[in-house]
């Protein structure tokens, strides 16, 4: 019973140390894979509801989230790689072994293997 309440009071600290020190806000019940890489912790904006593959590399001031008024947050799959200031919003998903570039705005799904740039514009 200790060691529960020792872990949660580490999570609980080191999300709000997060927040505050680099401004990431990942809430604690975001279903996250192994191999997650947060390549330059500044601005992150992860959905409680998002959930995200294994091995992705997320870079600086990325939002993943949901649409105001409407239901469901981005799915993530494996081996995703989301440039700095991208935008993946609403419920959509992505999937495996997508590049998605600086500054981009996915509102509609992807396919596995594919480069996204712009909006929603698929290399």
């Amino acid at each position: 019973m200790i060691q529960k309440v020792q872990l949660l009071l580490y999570k609980g600290l080191n999300n709000y140390y997060n927040r505050i020190l680099h401004g990431i806000e990942i809430p604690l019940c975001t279903e996250i894979g192994a191999g997650l890489r947060l390549v330059h912790m500044n601005g992150i904006v992860i959905n409680k509801d998002a959930l995200i593959g294994e091995n992705c590399t997320i870079f600086q001031q990325v939002t993943i989230g949901a649409v105001q008024g409407k239901a469901g947050a981005p799915i993530i799959g494996d081996n995703v790689y989301i440039g700095a200031g991208a935008k993946i919003l609403g419920n959509i998903k992505v999937g495996n072994n997508v590049k998605i570039g600086a500054n981009t705005v996915v509102t509609k799904d992807v396919p596995d293997g594919v480069t996204v740039v712009g909006i929603n514009q698929i290399l």
